[in-house]
């Protein structure tokens, strides 16, 4: 992962307030066009930080903490639901004027963008989607989580309470081992800086909340009939779509990819083999080459 250190600022909308990250060294869009990044459940904006820094000289990037992770405050009304997570990210693209954009969404962030661009194809260049979190059934067995929060991820950051360091250290390796496609290959640094990362959520009162509240907004939004479903939605995303699965993915299953280059009209779709739920951070090079394609087909 790119070490390229992040300028954070807060943009206030209704009902949160975001944490806005952004390369340090980058001062404006200098002619580029503007990009934002969407994290999955559990993540924060550091998710984005080696795939933002590759796409640098095309893409004018910013990161957002959706409300109640990362650095961004929970939203007011306590609606962690995809809706509710949609519109704060309306909200700062309203703030902030900087759509349409090309955005780019990995798991539960991958649904927010799928609703987002649907509901608003004036805020939208281009959408990339990583791993995204659509309704799947029956979903993979290593996904079936316990009792209400039904969502893939939640048992494997539930199954212990660390104390001390050993155990959150081991705790951050069931994490890595679900997310990562091949775990073994990161590096040190990168273990020790996941490991600092599952500290400080610990350290911080709202996290738990925050997943859980948004865990079962995946899992109700999965339920949702009509207009409000999203692989309707998806079939009303009218911007070019990069679709980016990994065959080793724990999480969201490759079968899935075939259902999501039918349903969007204008799809592509990159296959990582090496690749597990979040692309962008195991094989950051691959998945900018495809973006940078994207990019170039959306500006036709």
């Amino acid at each position: 992962m790119s070490s390229t250190e992040q300028q954070v600022r807060t943009v206030e909308v209704p009902g949160a307030v975001l944490a806005v990250h952004r390369p340090a060294d980058e001062a404006g869009p200098d002619g580029r066009e503007p990009g934002l990044f969407v994290h999955g459940l559990g993540g924060s904006a550091a998710n984005w930080t080696a795939l933002m820094d590759r796409l640098g000289g095309l893409v004018d990037g910013e990161a957002v903490d959706l409300p109640g992770f990362g650095r961004s405050t929970p939203p007011t009304d306590g609606n962690l639901s995809v809706s509710g997570h949609v519109r704060a990210v309306i909200g700062y693209l309203e703030a902030t004027g900087r759509g349409p954009v090309h955005l780019f969404g990995n798991s539960l962030g991958g649904a927010v963008a799928v609703r987002l661009a649907a509901l608003r194809p004036d805020l939208v260049r281009s959408l990339t989607l990583v791993s995204p979190a659509l309704p799947e059934l029956p979903p993979q067995r290593s996904a079936w989580p316990t009792g209400l929060l039904a969502l893939p991820g939640v048992p494997a950051l539930l199954r212990r309470l660390p104390a001390g360091r050993r155990d959150i250290e081991a705790a951050t390796e069931d994490l890595l081992r679900l997310v990562y496609g091949d775990p073994a290959a990161l590096s040190p640094a990168t273990r020790a800086e996941a490991v600092a990362e599952y500290r400080r959520r610990l350290e911080v009162p709202h996290a738990m909340q925050a997943l859980i509240g948004s865990a079962r907004g995946i899992v109700s939004a999965y339920t949702e009939r009509g207009d409000q479903a999203l692989w309707r939605q998806a079939e009303q995303v009218r911007a070019p779509v990069l679709l980016v699965y990994g065959l080793r993915d724990k999480l969201v299953a490759y079968r899935s990819a075939r259902r999501a280059c039918a349903a969007f009209p204008d799809a592509r779709l990159l296959v990582l083999p090496e690749s597990g739920h979040v692309a962008m951070m195991e094989h950051p090079d691959a998945v900018a080459r495809s973006v940078r394609e994207l990019i170039a087909h959306a500006g036709r």
